[in-house]
């Protein structure tokens, strides 16, 4: 299902079930009831929820973007380094150098295809990833530099082979969701509250009212979606993250 059909879903369920509630309340309240007699304590307590909660959801929005952000630094960092080896390897001999070159596109080709669907799915990396990456560090390591020409390089290719693993591992880190299940259930609790807390103000079924109270629901709605989306570093599909690797390769 795409993101913006559900986005669209939930800001409709929301606004749907606030007006619907409010219209069956005032039809069950009848004519007689005086929206004026709201108690002022209410009307505060019904404020500040909604300045905390707002509070709390702006951290939340920052944290799962920042948290996105890093990941997503990562991945281009690694697709950098392996493409980095495969242009320095340039002054090595013929069949170490394609040799080299062959077996890191094998990793990326790996790494996009196969493990990525992996790490979405179960928030871990594979082995077989791990092997790949290790086959083309022991390809520069084992490799004797002819001249000096080829030993200033051999370095620099060891850093970058190092530079590619941290990476990695940084990405494994990074694999699972970013916001905790309890973080989850205050943040749902929290907007059932907020939410719940406009029907103490007893709002009636004028255009304004309704329009009001509909575009906070779906606000909030549209908020949590938010937080949802950034909550996968690497996005729900393997197109959101990759094209750090698809860009640098031709897989």
């Amino acid at each position: 299902m795409s993101e913006w059909l559900v986005l669209v879903i939930a800001m409709s369920a929301a606004c749907a079930v606030v007006l619907t509630i409010t219209v069956l309340r005032e039809r069950r309240l009848g004519e007689h009831d005086d929206p004026s007699e709201t108690p002022d304590v209410i009307e505060y307590m019904t404020m500040m929820v909604g300045v905390v909660y707002a509070i709390v959801l702006g951290l939340a929005i920052a944290g799962v973007w920042e948290a996105r952000n890093g990941a997503q630094d990562g991945v281009r960092a690694e697709a950098q380094a392996l493409h980095e080896i495969t242009e320095r390897v340039q002054v090595y001999a013929p069949a170490a150098r394609d040799r080299v070159r062959e077996d890191v596109n094998s990793y990326v080709t790996y790494v996009v295809h196969k493990e990525w669907p992996v790490m979405l799915k179960q928030g871990e990396l594979t082995d077989r990833g791990a092997m790949l990456l290790d086959k083309v560090r022991e390809d520069l390591t084992s490799y004797e530099p002819r001249n000096d020409h080829e030993g200033q390089s051999y370095q620099p290719l060891l850093d970058q082979a190092g530079a590619a693993d941290a990476a990695r591992n940084t990405r494994g880190q990074n694999a699972g969701d970013t916001m905790p299940g309890v973080v989850w259930f205050g943040l749902v609790a929290g907007a059932l509250v907020a939410v719940g807390l406009i029907f103490t103000l007893q709002i009636r079924r004028s255009p304004r009212e309704l329009l009001l109270a509909g575009l906070y629901s779906a606000l909030i709605a549209f908020l949590l979606f938010l937080i949802w989306d950034f909550n996968s570093p690497f996005g729900h599909t393997v197109a959101d993250a990759t094209s750090p690797f698809t860009d640098l390769f031709a897989i």
